[in-house]
C-alpha cells in the first residue's frame, strides 16, 4: 500500500534515506567482486564476476525501483515496452529533460533488457560511493573538450571519440544496452529557443556520438530501442518526484534494427556517409517530435 497520507518532506527523506543504505548495501560486494575481477584474470573469469556485477546490480535497481513505487502516486503509462531480451547488445536512444529520466528507464527495462550503461562525464568518478560503483561496472568515463580547449591544444581533437571506441570495444563480448541522449543535454525552453530547434518538442540530434557507438560496436549492435519520455503535467527533478509532485510520466517504446548501411562507415572522414547518418537520426527525431505531441494530446483526451 502506498503511504498516501505521507507528508512531501517525509517521503523525500525516507527516499533519500533508503537510497544511501542501499547504496552501501549493494556497493560493498560490488567492489570486492570488481577487484577480484581485476586481479584474477584465469580463462572465463570475467564472464563469471560480470554475472555476479550485474546480479547485484539489477538488486540495486528493485530496490531503489521499490522506492518509487511505494513513495510516489505517480501513474506510468507505458507503451510498446519490450519483452525480455536479457542477452544481446542495443542501443537505447531517448529524449532527455530530468535526472528522473534515468530511474524511469531503469525500473521499466531492468531484468528486461541487459544492464543500462550511460556515458558519463569524467567528474563523476569522484562521487563517493557511486563513482566506485560506475567503475567496477564498466560504465563509460568520457572526458570532453569545448572548441577552447582544443585550439589553445589541438592534440586533444578525437581524445573523446577514442575514448568511446575503447569504451565501446569491451561491450562487445557482454551483453549491454549503451543509452545515448542523443540530444547531449536535457531539455529546456532557453536552450530549444538559443538553438532554434526545428523541433517543437526537442533539441536538434547530435549524430556524432550516436555514430561513434554504432561504429565502435560493430556487428555485435544490431538493435535500436528508441524510447521517448513525456511529463504531461511538468518533469521536475528527483526530489520532485519523491515529494509525489509528478503525477504521471508516459513512455513509449520503438523496437527496430539499425541500417545495416549505417552500421560501417567513417563518421568522421567520409561526408556522404556523415550526411547519410545525421539524416537518418533526424527522421527519428521528426517521428519522436510527433510521437510527442500525440502523447500530449492523448493526456488531456484522458483526463
Amino acid at each position: 500500500m502506498k503511504s498516501r497520507w505521507m507528508p512531501a518532506w517525509l517521503r523525500v527523506w525516507i527516499a533519500f534515506g533508503g537510497v544511501l543504505v542501499n547504496c552501501i548495501v549493494h556497493i560493498v560486494p560490488l567492489m570486492l567482486i570488481a577487484l577480484l575481477k581485476v586481479v584474477l584474470r584465469w580463462p572465463g573469469a570475467r564472464a563469471f564476476f560480470d554475472r555476479w556485477l550485474m546480479a547485484i546490480a539489477a538488486s540495486w535497481i528493485d530496490f531503489n525501483s521499490t522506492l518509487f513505487e511505494r513513495l510516489t502516486d505517480t501513474r506510468l503509462h507505458v507503451t510498446g515496452l519490450p519483452d525480455p531480451m536479457p542477452e544481446g547488445h542495443f542501443l537505447v536512444v531517448c529524449n532527455h529533460q530530468s535526472w528522473v529520466d534515468i530511474p524511469v528507464l531503469q525500473k521499466l527495462l531492468n531484468r528486461r533488457l541487459p544492464l543500462l550503461r550511460f556515458f558519463l562525464k569524467s567528474q563523476l568518478i569522484w562521487v563517493p560511493l557511486l563513482g566506485m560503483a560506475w567503475w567496477a561496472l564498466d560504465f563509460p568515463f568520457m572526458k570532453r573538450y569545448s572548441r577552447e580547449q582544443i585550439q589553445r591544444r589541438p592534440e586533444l581533437a578525437g581524445r573523446d571519440i577514442e575514448a568511446t571506441r575503447r569504451a565501446c570495444k569491451k561491450f562487445r563480448k557482454i551483453p549491454v544496452s549503451v543509452v545515448n541522449f542523443v540530444e547531449g543535454t536535457r531539455f529546456t525552453s532557453k536552450k530549444h529557443k538559443s538553438q532554434a530547434s526545428p523541433f517543437e518538442y526537442l533539441l536538434k540530434p547530435r549524430a556524432g556520438g550516436t555514430a561513434f557507438v554504432v561504429d565502435a560496436m560493430g556487428d555485435s549492435l544490431d538493435t535500436l530501442v528508441d524510447v521517448t519520455l513525456v511529463y504531461p503535467h511538468g518533469c521536475g527533478e528527483l526530489v520532485d518526484l519523491f515529494a509525489n509532485r509528478i503525477p504521471e510520466i508516459r513512455v513509449d517504446f520503438q523496437i527496430m534494427p539499425i541500417p545495416e548501411e549505417l552500421r560501417r562507415g567513417d563518421y568522421q572522414n567520409d561526408p556522404d556517409f556523415r550526411r547519410r547518418f545525421q539524416e537518418w537520426l533526424n527522421t527519428l527525431w521528426h517521428d519522436k517530435d510527433e510521437r510527442i505531441r500525440r502523447m500530449h494530446e492523448s493526456a488531456v483526451q484522458e483526463k
